[in-house]
């Protein structure tokens, strides 16, 4: 996989570095991992992609292998950190409401999630990454086995990736709606760089809307991505646990 380091990174999207610049840094950086996770179902649908396995979680790997291959270490790690939080807070806000795990989803348990995003995120750096395996929990068992699974991610999704950034900029992305609150005004502004350097192989539209519940989707009859606006507050929610 080719390297794609963005050219103008968001403060807003840096959570570990930015803390003294923004106070809702966990959230930022749960609101683009979510919106990379659904990004990953619109390109597999888009491009064709086979999957091998539950979709779901081929795009929370596309998610991590975004956030590896689009930022530098730094930011990236610091994305990596909060983003991995994101799925333990979802098990804590479970657990707290004495919440079974629902087996039947089409989503792993989130305290997988969470060790897969660390796993992945580490194995593709395993020397600059080593003290975020530490922080993060991630047991020496699964560890050295991490970047084989990293390799596999490369392997198959750094392909995809490739291929949308050999087909140069485009507008097939496009942020419909206002550009009111936070999830909306970091999501355009995802758009808006993501077309700067790749195209897909058909148009998308992303809106961030209201839904009355704390979601994000894609939809491939409408081939569009809606970030609901609820997650917002949802993701607040979370951090105050932490």
């Amino acid at each position: 996989m080719k390297s794609y380091f963005k050219a103008s990174l968001l403060a807003l999207v840096l959570p570990a570095m930015a803390h003294a610049q923004s106070d809702n840094a966990f959230v930022e950086a749960n609101i683009l991992g979510i919106f990379y996770h659904e990004l990953g179902h619109a390109v597999i649908d888009l491009e064709r992609v086979p999957i091998f396995g539950q979709e779901e979680d081929a795009a929370d790997v596309f998610s991590i292998y975004l956030i590896h291959s689009l930022f530098e270490e730094e930011a990236a790690q610091s994305l990596a950190y909060d983003a991995s939080f994101g799925f333990w807070g979802e098990a804590i806000v479970r657990q707290e409401a004495r919440d079974e795990i629902a087996w039947w989803d089409d989503h792993g348990p989130d305290e997988q999630r969470y060790f897969n995003t660390a796993c992945i995120f580490y194995g593709g750096n395993p020397d600059a990454r080593a003290k975020l395996a530490e922080d993060l929990g991630l047991p020496d068992d699964r560890a050295e086995n991490c970047p084989f699974e990293f390799d596999q991610a490369d392997q198959s999704w750094g392909a995809v990736l490739d291929a949308l950034y050999e087909r140069g900029a485009g507008e097939t992305m496009t942020f419909v709606g206002d550009a009111d609150g936070l999830a909306a005004q970091l999501i355009q502004a995802e758009v808006r760089d993501l077309n700067a350097e790749l195209s897909l192989s058909d148009s998308l539209s992303v809106a961030v809307e209201s839904c009355g519940e704390a979601n994000a989707f894609y939809d491939p009859q409408d081939r569009a991505i809606v970030f609901c606006q609820e997650f917002v507050d949802h993701l607040i929610e979370i951090e105050a646990r932490f």
